[in-house]
């Protein structure tokens, strides 16, 4: 089996590049910028997390107490990007939408906020189905 922390992280870049084919075939816009975003659908954030667990309870065992605490740092870093980081991208814009109000519809460059910054339950929910289907994928070896 691969190192967990490989695994993690090229779960999460799946889950990023994931972002660009999505982006594509839902909007039919070619942005890979939108590789480098936060937010979206899947979480990487999730993802990563999701296969770092895994992989660590595959490895060290899920009854291991590196295996209870790399599953709390998950669900911490799950919740946060679920809860205080929506909350921050709802403020965002709704702040952009007083700042249009305020100007008149007169767009000045520079104030509007990044408002893509947390991920709903959905693109958590996606983020575990990536997280789950890479460690299946690259973190159980052959006949294992």
């Amino acid at each position: 089996m691969a190192h967990p922390g490989i695994l993690a992280l090229t779960s999460g870049l799946i889950a990023q590049a994931a972002k660009v084919v999505i982006e594509l075939v839902v909007k039919r816009r070619f942005r890979p910028l939108v590789f480098f975003d936060n937010g979206g659908m899947p979480s990487s954030h999730t993802a990563t997390v999701t296969t770092l667990s895994l992989a660590v309870g595959r490895a060290d065992g899920f009854d291991s107490s590196i295996f209870s605490l790399v599953l709390v740092y998950s669900l911490f870093v799950i919740f946060e990007a679920t809860g205080l980081r929506q909350e921050i991208g709802k403020q965002a814009e709704l702040l952009n939408d007083l700042m249009d109000s305020a100007l008149a519809g007169e767009k000045v460059p520079g104030y509007r906020l990044r408002e893509l910054m947390g991920h709903t339950w959905g693109e958590v929910a996606g983020g575990i189905v990536v997280g789950v289907g890479i460690f299946l994928w690259l973190g159980i070896p052959a006949g294992g």
